[in-house]
């Protein structure tokens, strides 16, 4: 988020590529911690996990709260856009990739309690200066 909040800032607006529908999982750092803990605790060997407790938010979404809470558009670009945009993550900006956590919730007992992507944003505390 700190890379797409950084890039919002430098270019006065918050991109999505195209029409935003495409879809990033998330989770909570607090989530993923606890989620890392049961892994080391409780996973079989070579298991794989997913620590998704969004499992796919719309990226229009986030350059919409991104540019709600730093008060300026949200907008999109096009794919040819995006490098010069976003840098590095120029491609990862256009993936759809939903990611379903069920597997690993119910191997783990794991169950994400703290604020979705999009709520932990609009919380403000991405968006304070160093």
């Amino acid at each position: 988020m700190t890379v797409l909040i950084a890039s919002a800032r430098r270019h006065g607006y918050a991109a999505y590529v195209g029409e935003g529908t495409n879809r990033w999982p998330a989770v909570h750092t607090l989530d993923a911690a606890e989620l890392y803990r049961l892994a080391l605790e409780k996973a079989p060997a070579g298991s794989r996990l997913h620590g998704a407790s969004d499992e796919g938010v719309p990226f229009r979404q986030i350059a919409t709260a991104i540019g709600r809470n730093l008060d300026i558009p949200a907008r999109s670009i096009s794919p040819e856009e995006a490098d010069d945009y976003f840098g590095f993550l120029g491609s990862f900006a256009q993936m759809d990739n939903p990611t379903s956590s069920a597997i690993t919730r119910e191997l783990l007992g794991w169950t994400p309690t703290r604020p979705g992507l999009i709520a932990d944003l609009d919380e403000g505390h991405y968006f304070r200066e160093a």
